[in-house]
């Protein structure tokens, strides 16, 4: 099966999730979507106040090994059985999500392109760029909203991490893009482009 794997990075909040759902929301079932969000390590070990403690937005977080497995496995057409992640609880999830390969292949997460060895298995590297007062708020409501966060501790998360590990990993790792999409979903002329190279991906 000819295969198209499209990286959709960027930092968080910044719209990248939006723009994997008006794919998927476009070509149906000739997309398959792999989060690397999915994939933070599992840390039974740890208790639930030990877990809140840890960095979750350096590379490091991820079960990468994992993560390449699952997506060199899709890409050879092959079903993946992979993890989720329980952001409420800051642990990997006993439930499994079914990864059915197909031609067009969305891999997302904030920090995919600081992985060289992930950048390699992409044929096209989208940089979700978004300013940074939009990404925020968005997240605050997001965490307090969906993971039962408070504000407090979203705030403390973003200032203490998020916004150090962005600086150092997240924000250089734009230059790995092929295209650098301004706004987020909203950016209609750059949803366009991507749509038309899928859609001639799928053509052939």
């Amino acid at each position: 099966m000819d295969v198209i794997t499209i990286g959709i990075a960027g930092g968080t909040g910044s719209g990248k999730t939006t723009i994997t759902k008006r794919i998927v929301g476009e070509f149906g079932d000739d997309v398959t979507v792999i989060n690397y969000d999915n994939y933070y390590k599992a840390h039974n070990d740890m208790t639930y106040e030990e877990r809140t403690k840890l960095n979750y937005d350096h590379p490091d977080a991820f079960d990468t090994d994992l993560f390449l497995q699952d997506l060199r496995a899709l890409k050879e057409g092959k079903t993946v059985y992979g993890p989720t992640y329980d952001f409420t609880v800051h642990n990997r999830s006993t439930q499994t999500i079914t990864l059915k390969p197909a031609r067009v292949i969305v891999v997302e997460g904030i920090l995919i392109f600081a992985s060289k060895e992930i950048c390699d298995l992409l044929d096209i590297k989208l940089f979700v760029d978004t300013d940074a007062d939009e990404r925020i708020i968005r997240r605050i409501l997001r965490d307090v909203k969906s993971r039962g966060r408070t504000l407090e501790s979203v705030t403390e998360q973003y200032l203490t991490t998020v916004k150090p590990m962005h600086e150092q990993f997240v924000e250089p790792s734009k230059r790995s893009a092929d295209i650098v999409v301004l706004g987020g979903g909203h950016n209609i002329v750059a949803l366009e482009m991507i749509f038309d190279r899928i859609k001639n991906h799928l053509s052939t």
